[in-house]
């Protein structure tokens, strides 16, 4: 145990011990006239340790502070993206469908009552599919552009014949795509959209307008038989059935949606004359024979 000092009050003297003495060895004082003598570092406080974060100016507080806020704003945007995830997911399926309506001509249309999707082998055979299933085969560019390099199609077919046929193709700068509708005879254009990712505006961008577009309703796919397709001709079109003018200035989209209409419609031409020998009338086709043996007879 530490020993305490007392200081004599009249002469200084300075005693060691557990209390003061009973009278100053020095001026014979009593043991009234001492103080005791406190240490100043004994009082003071005992110095904390300071662990490595104790420094709010220091690197490693500075460096788990940062970490901590880090994570935190990661946790919270997962949550938030996690959150809207569905609905990002329903307004991107809405724009799809909005889309086909709307080469339908048919935009404010309930969807699910007018159209049918379909999934189409590389041999031309169709089986329906529920929409959510289809939307989600086609759920990016990349997905639908897969599609094509498999040989597996999507069709969307209208309660009137008319058919809707997803597009994906390159254009200047980046993906364009869109829906082109078909009348039921699987040769006329009834109408098309087309949008791009960042084609130049005022020149590949006008893919997208309506004065565009509306150039495309009623060219044709086929010609005796044999597919031709749609070509984007620079210098005006001189076919009015199967060219479209290009686009002033747009030299590199026309292209590309050249490209794109003759590479994924020609994927559907398989699928295009199976449906069309089928849905052939028998008697049309025994009174076409019946007129030429008439024909051959009266010869």
């Amino acid at each position: 145990m530490a020993t305490k000092k007392f200081r004599c009050k009249i002469c200084g003297y300075v005693h060691e011990g557990d209390k003061a003495p009973d009278v100053c060895p020095v001026c014979k004082a009593p043991a009234s006239e001492f103080e005791e003598v406190i240490d100043p570092a004994s009082t003071a406080e005992t110095p904390k340790k300071r662990g490595l974060f104790a420094d709010k100016n220091g690197n490693a507080y500075i460096l788990l502070y940062s970490t901590v806020m880090v994570v935190i704003v990661a946790v919270l945007l997962a949550v938030a993206s996690l959150s809207l995830q569905q609905r990002q997911y329903q307004n991107e399926l809405n724009e799809k469908k909005n889309n086909i309506l709307q080469s339908l001509n048919a935009t404010g249309q309930d969807f699910d009552q007018l159209v049918k999707p379909y999934v189409i082998d590389a041999d031309g055979n169709k089986s329906e599919k529920p929409a959510v299933e289809v939307f989600n085969m086609m759920k990016s560019n990349k997905d639908l552009r897969n599609l094509y390099a498999q040989h597996t199609l999507v069709l969307f077919e209208v309660n009137d014949g008319r058919v809707v046929i997803p597009l994906i193709g390159k254009g200047l700068w980046d993906d364009i795509w869109g829906y082109i509708a078909l009348e039921k005879d699987l040769n006329t254009v009834s109408g098309i959209v087309m949008s791009h990712k960042g084609e130049t505006p005022g020149l590949g961008a006008e893919i997208a307008t309506p004065a565009h577009q509306a150039l495309y309703k009623g060219k044709k796919l086929f010609e005796n038989g044999q597919f031709v397709s749609i070509a984007l001709r620079k210098g005006g079109a001189k076919d009015p059935v199967h060219e479209v003018d290009a686009i002033t200035g747009g030299t590199k989209t026309s292209d590309g949606v050249t490209a794109m209409l003759r590479d994924n419609l020609s994927e559907y031409v398989p699928f295009i004359k199976k449906t069309l020998a089928a849905t052939a009338s028998p008697v049309a086709a025994a009174e076409e024979v019946s007129n030429d043996q008439n024909v051959e007879n009266n010869e």
